[in-house]
């Protein structure tokens, strides 16, 4: 089961390299503005935030569910292949896209965790890194058209299709206790931790959608970009095989260190955009705001709620989702009218998240 998860989050996280790294590239290369990049970007999101809500109406993320999304999430690989140059075909492929990936992605989580523990989580999570990487130092090679990325897109989308049907052939039923009440789950009640958590991920709209692009247009070139994500995954490839020891620690304050190293980050990213020393010690920070607080958050999810599953689609629907969806539709306007302040705004939003986090603390009377 270790072997096969691995390969899941290799494959995986492949596609998010490619998806993350080189397609707002590519719309750019299109002829894409940014808002229109921000609005494209910001579907997949938006639909992951609102699927959860399905879930607490009877709908459950089992065998069956999973491999429709396995094919949906395929199919769209082979939509964007053929609509990169109608925005409308685009945007309903990522779309669909954000169906597939956001459906299959908490299922093998709970997989891990119930499997593995949080623990060794990290052990088994670094080969998505590694996927990541490797992706990026390949496709930064041969990216001389818009249809090499897709390509790329579609290879490993295809091949992480492949290894989800076998994982799940050969899984064994994952306990749930009380999948389908959304009593434990409650929104309102959590509303400090839950906007926390999207700010968080609201922030990283900045770096996912127009890193690339931002660094380049300050003289920094693509070849030094990619060397930038990749030096971030390499760190955060670290953070994870080392993170059980942080686990084992209050997991809220945790969140509140990783969450204030967001802040850091994106502040430096402000300051000195052309600065490559300052470049990577900021990405050396992916380590904290990104794998540790990733891990600390399911991990925070997972002992909180019974309903384990629903607990990480919403983790999902409401960070990725809600806060990337709102994330790249906000960058996207600011990039394109405020470019230089791009990374500024980031910080306060992640500051933002940082006061909402030490509040969620104090009131769950927790010590440090």
């Amino acid at each position: 089961m270790s072997l096969l998860l691995s390969i899941f989050y290799f494959f995986y996280f492949a596609i998010v390299g490619v998806y993350m790294i080189f397609m707002p590239k590519v719309l750019a290369m299109v002829g894409y503005s940014a808002s229109e990049i921000g609005i494209i970007f910001g579907a997949a999101p938006l639909v992951r935030f609102i699927l959860p809500f399905f879930f607490t109406r009877g709908l459950k993320l089992d065998a069956k569910v999973f491999n429709i999304a396995t094919v949906v999430m395929l199919l769209s690989a082979f939509a964007f292949y053929f609509s990169i140059d109608n925005f409308y075909a685009l945007f309903l492929s990522n779309i669909a896209l954000g169906i597939g990936m956001s459906l299959i992605l908490p299922y093998v989580e709970v997989l891990s965790l119930e499997y593995i523990g949080k623990e060794k989580y990290g052990k088994i999570r670094l080969f998505g890194s590694v996927g990541f990487i490797l992706v990026a130092l390949v496709l930064v090679k041969f990216l001389s058209s818009a249809q090499i990325a897709l390509i790329y897109l579609l290879v490993v989308t295809l091949m992480t299709s492949i290894v989800s049907f076998i994982l799940i052939r050969i899984s064994k039923k994952v306990e749930r206790r009380s999948e389908n009440n959304l009593h434990d789950i409650s929104l309102l009640k959590h509303w400090k931790l839950w906007t926390s958590m999207m700010l968080m991920q609201m922030s990283f709209g900045a770096f996912y959608n127009f890193f690339t692009i931002y660094e380049t247009a300050h003289g920094i070139s693509l070849d030094m970009t990619i060397n930038l994500w990749v030096f971030g995954v390499i760190v955060e490839i670290i953070m994870l095989f080392f993170q059980g020891r942080f686990l084992k620690l209050n997991l809220l304050f945790i969140l509140e260190i990783t969450t204030f190293s967001a802040v850091i980050r994106w502040i430096l990213l402000f300051l000195f955009p052309q600065n490559l020393t300052l470049l990577f010690v900021a990405q050396s920070l992916h380590a904290l705001s990104f794998a540790l607080f990733y891990s600390a958050s399911i991990s925070y999810l997972h002992q909180l709620y019974s309903s384990k599953a629903l607990a990480q689609q919403f983790y999902s629907g409401i960070t990725f989702g809600l806060g990337g969806f709102i994330g790249a539709i906000v960058f996207g306007y600011v990039y394109e009218y405020f470019a230089d302040y791009t990374f500024f705004v980031a910080s306060l939003v992640a500051l933002a998240s940082l006061i909402l986090m030490f509040l969620w603390r104090k009131s769950q009377n927790t010590s440090l």
